[in-house]
C-alpha cells in the first residue's frame, strides 16, 4: 500500500505557508529530515507524527492515511465502539457484533465438552429411538 504521508505533509505545510525549516524548528530536527519525509525516503517516528498533527491541527488519520474529514465537521461523530478504520479499504467499517458458530466453539469449547459429558448418553439414546422408529 502506497503511503500518502509525504503528499499530506507537503499539503498541510504549504496550506499554513510554512517552510521545511519552520516545521523542522518546531520539531527540533533538521530541515533535511523533513525533506526526506516529504520525498518518501523516510518516515517520522510516532512522537513526531503526533507533534505534526498538533502543529497542523489535523487528525493522525488525515495526516498519515489521507482520510479527509467531512465538510460539515462530522469527523468527531465516528463512534470508535461501532466503527474501525480499515487501512486496506481506506475507510471506516462497522465492527461485527456477536460471534458465529465457529468463533463460539473456539472460545467456549469447554462448554461443549461439559454438555456432551452430561447429556451425551441421553442424546445417544434419543437418536437410537428415532432410528428404531424408522426401521
Amino acid at each position: 500500500m502506497q503511503s500518502l504521508f509525504p503528499k499530506q505533509l507537503k499539503k498541510y505545510r504549504t496550506n499554513l505557508a510554512m517552510s521545511q525549516e519552520d516545521v523542522a524548528d518546531k520539531l527540533f530536527i533538521s530541515r533535511q529530515a523533513v525533506s526526506r519525509w516529504e520525498s518518501g525516503d523516510a518516515m517520522p517516528d510516532i512522537t513526531n507524527l503526533i507533534k505534526l498533527s498538533e502543529i497542523f491541527d489535523c487528525s493522525l488519520d488525515s495526516l498519515v492515511l489521507g482520510v479527509e474529514p467531512k465538510a460539515n465537521g462530522d469527523e468527531h461523530y465516528i463512534d470508535p465502539k461501532e466503527f474501525t478504520f480499515d487501512p486496506r479499504k481506506g475507510k471506516y467499517i462497522r465492527k461485527r457484533h456477536g460471534m458465529n458458530f465457529w468463533e463460539f466453539l473456539v472460545a467456549y469449547w469447554w462448554v461443549v465438552v461439559i454438555f456432551f459429558i452430561l447429556f451425551g448418553d441421553y442424546i445417544f439414546q434419543t437418536l437410537q429411538t428415532i432410528i428404531n422408529l424408522f426401521k
